[in-house]
């Protein structure tokens, strides 16, 4: 193979060079303030077109729909989604401690929303595990049974299901409403980017630590126990304690009919999964097992579509903390599963109008009776699997479930809870296989694994909301950690090549003899500006405490010597400009002073800067002028002489090493605060006082 050699030759620029070369605008080329209130009052045609489309993305794409290639998709899809919204729905409405007939609703109504504002084509809107298990924690915690007992004294009364559960409703509604009301707000205000602050780990161990909350409470049901509630850190354990107490107590028909459906479900999904390409549809094995099982079941209600009502504002400052977690966690799941299909396909998800998006689905549905809502990675890749390519397929799904609650509604409205808790427990598969990120991460990066573990235990320890909190918070230490802990190396060259490396990781990175090339992992500003010092004097052998104290020592005395000097001259009534003169030139001064007069140059001169070879060197290291440790100065004076050699012995301390010259590599400096303009200007004047002496030496 024929080697291939670059060569790049170019002027080496400062800052001035640069704008001159660059032609620097003086100008700016943004609006001024009024010309930007101006362009915000006008009215265009154009901009209203602009406005709605933005507000309303289904005005964009529907009129332009192409029926022949994505009507058939479309509907398959739909059909595919809406299917699996019914037995979903049901069974997560129980995670959110509401009637299965609920989660109807709110795969409808939402889904319906969404379908209007929101700008992703392949996510399926509606139910999720995590969501609902966030709502089930405040309906449990402000409606718990203990105050809806009846007929009875010191809580062995039976319980008021009906009252309790037209309360939970209420709390749900309202805890829903101002959800929607906080995206609003944060999508109206383009607020889009706070999902950056939930990185990807923090996303995935939260789901899961979720999904284990999950698990825990579908449990009472599999066994057909009735565990104590418990609330606050370590309500999980306190849960799964007691529930193991309770085990002799375990119904032996709810485990039998729990076991069956469970191994059906298991075997047909993984049926799904092995002939997804060979299946035109998957077979909708939980709606069937659900059918089935309603045989046995007798149902007296029939469910039918509630008019809106006004949710009940006065819980709004009970649940304000939760509504704003689930906010945040629902447009978290709902933006990364948009922003990854969209990827996929090559088309935009607007991260402000998702906020807006599924705040009015929030809003709207809190209204009709629904709880909140966010995208299902399960449906929506079902969505996707099946030829879905544009919310029309949510339009059709929800269709599916309108029919279902008008038509066949009571044939889902008593259900055993068991059967619904295994269409839980097989729903859960996708997130319990997140804790293979663990070893993944391991291999990759050990930050984003401590802020997996730190997430999912702090989910299980501390419950849903505290959970977050303390994550969120955990992933922000970690950041401040990677700026305040940076790793700092001493850069070699690998010899053959133009790279440079870090001589501790790469065995063939060599130093260059007298010079260190000094690197840090990150940014150089005020919160880590003194360990940059510390760092810089350890990994360079120049200790820049020391250095500092002997130009100081040195600056000194040679104005020491020049008062001296000056006092000298007042007193043989010499004019003082000659003495100042004669520091610089100790040759030229004496010829003139023999002759009793100076050149012509120096008359009428009131200041003359006295420039020494320490000067000198600082000066032409900040110019960018060639490096004088390489051509040193075999014509010195002896008053240069006599002034680098004091403090001989200090500065071969200070210096440990033949080092001539030092680069600081700052390419991951991306801003410069004061500390750090600071820091550097020490670090230029110690280490040209550095380089002056060892030119000297």
């Amino acid at each position: 193979m024929k080697k291939i050699e670059y060569i790049v030759q170019r002027e080496v620029l400062d800052e001035l060079r640069l704008d001159e070369v660059a032609q620097k605008r003086t100008w700016t080329t943004k609006p001024t303030l009024g010309e930007r209130l101006r362009e915000s009052l006008s009215f265009s045609v154009l901009k209203l077109k602009q406005i709605l489309f933005s507000w309303f993305p289904v005005l964009g794409w529907l009129p332009h729909y192409p029926i022949r290639e994505y009507a058939v998709g479309d509907v398959m899809s739909g059909c595919s989604v809406g299917i699996m919204h019914l037995p979903q729905g049901m069974a997560y409405a129980l995670l959110a401690s509401l009637r299965p007939v609920f989660g109807l609703y709110t795969s409808f109504y939402p889904v319906l929303v969404y379908f209007i504002f929101g700008t992703s084509r392949h996510i399926s809107v509606g139910t999720f595990a995590v969501i609902s298990i966030m709502i089930g924690s405040v309906t449990e915690r402000l409606a718990p049974d203990s105050d809806f007992i009846v007929n009875g004294t010191n809580g062995t009364g039976s319980v008021d299901i009906d009252e309790r559960d037209a309360y939970r409703v209420q709390i749900a509604c309202s805890l829903t409403v101002l959800t929607g009301i906080f995206q609003i707000l944060l999508g109206v205000v383009r607020f889009g980017f706070v999902v950056t602050y939930l990185s990807e780990p923090l996303v995935r161990g939260y789901t899961t630590g979720s999904a284990c909350h999950v698990c825990v409470s579908q449990l009472k049901y599999l066994f057909g126990v009735t565990p104590a509630r418990f609330s606050g850190p370590l309500s999980l354990i306190y849960t799964l304690v007691d529930l193991c107490r309770l085990l002799p107590q375990t119904q032996v028909p709810e485990l039998v009919v729990s076991l069956v459906a469970l191994a059906v479900l298991i075997v047909v999904k993984e049926l799904n999964t092995y002939y997804r390409k060979k299946l035109p549809l998957p077979i909708p094995i939980e709606l069937i097992v659900v059918s089935v099982l309603h045989l046995f079941t007798p149902s007296h209600i029939q469910p039918i579509l509630k008019a809106p009502r006004v949710p009940d504002a006065t819980l709004f400052s009970k649940v304000i903390g939760d509504a704003f977690a689930v906010a945040i966690v629902g447009y978290a799941i709902n933006i990364s599963l948009g922003k990854t299909f969209a990827l996929k396909h090559g088309y935009k998800v607007d991260s402000n109008q998702e906020l807006v998006a599924l705040g009015l689905s929030n809003t709207v549905g809190g209204f009709f009776q629904c709880y909140s809502v966010t995208s299902s990675l399960s449906r929506s890749l079902v969505q996707e699997s099946t030829g879905g390519k544009t919310q029309v397929a949510g339009l059709v799904s929800s269709i599916i479930v309108l029919i279902t609650v008008l038509k066949i509604g009571s044939l889902f409205e008593d259900l055993p809870k068991a059967v619904l808790s295994t269409i839980v427990f097989v729903n859960l598969k996708g997130m319990f296989k997140q804790f293979m990120d663990v070893p993944m991460l391991w291999r990759t990066n050990k930050v984003d694994l401590l802020v997996w573990l730190v997430t999912f235990t702090s989910t299980i320890l501390f419950n849903l909301d505290l959970g977050l909190a303390i994550s969120i918070g955990f992933s922000m230490l970690t950041i401040i950690f990677r700026t305040q802990l940076p790793r700092y190396s001493i850069l070699g060259n690998v010899p053959g090549t133009e790279l440079y490396l870090d001589t501790n990781t790469y065995q063939e990175a060599k130093e260059i003899p007298g010079i260190k090339i000094f690197r840090s992992s990150t940014t150089l500003c005020y919160t880590n500006a003194e360990m940059y010092l510390e760092v810089l004097q350890e990994k360079s052998g120049i200790e820049i405490g020391k250095l500092l104290t002997a130009k100081r020592k040195q600056d000194a005395k040679q104005k020491r010597k020049q008062e001296k000097e000056r006092k000298k001259a007042k007193k043989q009534n010499t004019n003082p400009l000659i003495t100042s003169y004669f520091l610089q030139d100790k040759e030229k001064t004496s010829g003139a002073l023999a002759n009793g007069k100076l050149s012509e140059e120096t008359k009428g001169q009131e200041n003359i800067t006295v420039i020494s070879l320490k000067e000198t060197a600082v000066n032409g290291f900040s110019k960018g002028q060639v490096n004088r440790s390489y051509h040193p100065d075999t014509t010195m004076s002896d008053s240069d002489s006599d002034t680098g050699c004091h403090g001989n012995e200090e500065n071969e301390e200070a210096s440990g090493s033949h080092t001539q010259s030092i680069i600081l590599d700052l390419s991951t400096t991306s801003f410069v605060d004061t500390v750090t303009v600071k820091t550097l200007k020490n670090v230029r004047v110690v280490l040209s006082f550095f380089i002056s002496w060892a030119i000297h030496h």
